[in-house]
């Protein structure tokens, strides 16, 4: 069992998807990236949807909520490579002792559909929130930047997924960095898209960062290893090479959503930069 402060914390497996590795590793040369996650025959590399999910005596929160039924009975399941046979959100949750209705808060990083999907779920030819008794939480800006999206973007916002929950009065719009609950705070960044936050816990026994899609994956921390889905990949490159700088000084451990091998990771200094060290299962914090 893993505890930082009053959370007892839980990862969370939502299924697995696959991505086009160039556009994950951008300008990087398929030689290098192919040496750490094996492509398939149509140069996707496995992913993972990994949530977090904290318990309190108070309130049960979930980060995050993986792809859901988003794609189900489409032609899109086969182009992502979406595998939900061993594991999937509803069956995760039941793993960790937990049921749909339990769950107070979901915070979003952001809404792109790998990350929100799960939010709602299919109910007729309608979509309802998937967490009835649930406040979710998002960022003010960012919902407004999905809302009106963009060319780049706009296959990765499936505003089905996200605009029932504002129906439903069950949206909190955060505004900017700030403490949402005892020991969570949200950081922002907007290389990746914009105002996606990342959730630090924090307690006596450390610190835990779930890094989203600032860091994919271990293999994302170079400065030039940034993914073709962002829209400003200078601001990832900055935002990262600041958050990694932080992040070793202060001792902060990573809990990485899609990379498919490693839960937690922590940081060291070494003469190539910063990498990952002691990767680890979230049990093993």
């Amino acid at each position: 069992m893993t505890t930082i402060g009053d959370y007892t914390l839980h990862a969370i497996e939502t299924g697995r998807f696959g991505l086009d590795g160039g556009a994950m590793f951008g300008i990087v040369p398929k030689p290098l990236w192919a040496k750490r996650i094996d492509p398939d025959e149509q140069n996707r590399i496995p992913l993972a949807m990994r949530c977090l999910l904290l318990q309190s005596e108070s309130r049960t929160i979930l980060i995050d909520c993986g792809l859901g039924d988003t794609f189900d009975g489409t032609k899109y399941r086969e182009i992502y490579a979406v595998d939900t046979e061993h594991s999937d959100l509803e069956h995760s949750l039941a793993n960790a002792g937990v049921s749909r209705e339990e769950i107070t808060d979901v915070v979003l990083t952001h809404l792109h559909f790998d990350h929100c999907g799960g939010a709602t779920r299919a109910a007729g030819d309608e979509r309802e929130p998937t967490f009835p008794n649930a406040v979710y939480h998002v960022q003010r800006d960012h919902w407004q930047w999905a809302i009106e999206s963009n060319p780049k973007e706009h296959g990765s916002f499936r505003t089905d997924t996200f605009k029932p929950l504002s129906t439903s009065g069950q949206v909190d719009f955060v505004d900017g960095e700030k403490t949402i609950f005892p020991g969570v705070d949200v950081m922002l960044v907007n290389g990746h898209t914009h105002a996606q936050q990342m959730v630090k816990i924090t307690g006596p026994e450390g610190v835990l960062v779930y890094v989203a899609d600032l860091l994919p994956t271990s293999h994302h921390l170079a400065p030039a290893w940034t993914m073709a889905y962002d829209v400003r990949p200078l601001v990832t490159i900055d935002e990262k090479q600041l958050f990694l700088e932080k992040a070793v000084e202060a001792e902060w451990n990573l809990f990485f959503e899609h990379d498919p091998d490693i839960h937690v990771a922590s940081l060291k200094r070494t003469d190539r930069g910063i990498t990952t060290c002691d990767h680890r299962p979230l049990r093993n914090f």
